[in-house]
């Protein structure tokens, strides 16, 4: 009888972390959508608006690989006043093959942490400056210090702003922060002020309304905006993407409907017919990405299938290497 192994979080967080291999996973799997035959249909989503709670299925085919992912990752923004996590889910891995189920990642979110994480990282090391020095990330969850962590993998980043409109939690982030990256990071509730000074600015938020405006942002800035991945989201003043001298996406089919571009395409800044450059085709040089150090470049993110393909393929080898989990018979 075929086999399925089981993976726990805390399976998974002992042989995978958000490290230089995991943003060089993701960039190969952006790589990938750029230049492979890749199979990503439309993410299946369910809003639960009675609790505050939304449901996204992924996934994605990518010639070559052994196996294929079906994530479904649930976000229920009501649960910390409960106790429990916000976000949390699954992976199932299957043979590309054969089509029969492999692995259970009982990741509780993990693995789409790091991804997530990874993503802004690869973001960042092909649109940001070489000399970025100053990061500013608006928002003060668990992503935030990833998302900042990832930019040290890939800049040398000295110091840093976390923004939340609660000072308390922009404060408790940035301690943290501090303590773990060993760089001073301050915070505020001023959002003009967090990006005044900022070389990068990420924002990772469930924002409906922008905290991120477009006339404070200044020559040279990258920024990345990854908490926009429903409709109803919406992080970033529209204005940005018209005045951002480079406009990148992930997925420019997904963005279109739910990043930050779909703002912008209601707002008639941008044209309905445009055609921006996908992340994976600035990796891939088949896109030209920041030519000049005074333009100001965004990257759309709103989280694709062949990322969690990737990162749960990686993690599945890593814990196959170590007989890490159980084995059931199916």
């Amino acid at each position: 009888m075929p086999k399925i192994r089981i993976l726990t979080e805390s399976d998974l967080r002992n042989v995978i972390d958000l490290d230089r291999d995991a943003i060089k996973c993701v960039e190969d799997a952006f790589d990938a959508l750029a230049t492979k035959d890749v199979r990503m249909p439309p993410i299946l989503r369910l809003d639960i608006e009675d609790h505050n709670g939304e449901v996204d299925v992924k996934t994605a085919y990518v010639p070559g690989l052994d196996s294929f992912a079906i994530k479904i990752s649930p976000g229920f923004f009501d649960n910390p006043k409960l106790g429990l996590p916000s976000v949390n889910g699954m992976m199932n891995l299957f043979s590309s093959k054969t089509g029969m189920l492999e692995a259970v990642l009982l990741d509780n979110g993990y693995l789409t942490d790091v991804r997530t994480a990874a993503a802004g990282g690869v973001a960042a090391h092909h649109l940001a400056r070489k000399d970025a020095k100053h990061a500013a990330i608006f928002g003060a969850g668990v992503q935030a210090r990833l998302q900042l962590k990832a930019l040290t993998l890939v800049r040398d980043i000295t110091s840093a702003t976390i923004w939340a409109r609660d000072i308390a939690k922009a404060e408790a982030c940035a301690k943290k922060a501090s303590l773990e990256l060993g760089i001073p990071v301050s915070a505020t509730d001023d959002g003009k002020e967090a990006a005044s000074n900022a070389d990068i600015i990420v924002t990772t938020t469930p924002a409906r309304e922008p905290v991120l405006m477009a006339d404070w942002i200044a020559p040279g800035t990258h920024v990345t905006a990854m908490g926009s991945d429903a409709e109803h989201k919406n992080e970033v003043d529209p204005a940005l993407i018209g005045r951002a001298d480079l406009y990148v996406c992930d997925s420019q089919a997904q963005t279109s409907i739910l990043g930050e571009l779909h703002h912008a395409l209601a707002a008639g800044i941008v044209a309905p017919d445009a055609a921006f450059p996908e992340l994976g085709q600035i990796i891939a040089k088949s896109a030209t990405g920041r030519t000049s150090a005074a333009q100001i470049t965004v990257c759309d993110l709103t989280g694709t299938g062949v990322q969690d393909t990737a990162i749960a393929t990686l993690a599945r080898q890593r814990c196959d290497l170590v007989a890490a989990g159980v084995e059931i018979s199916s």
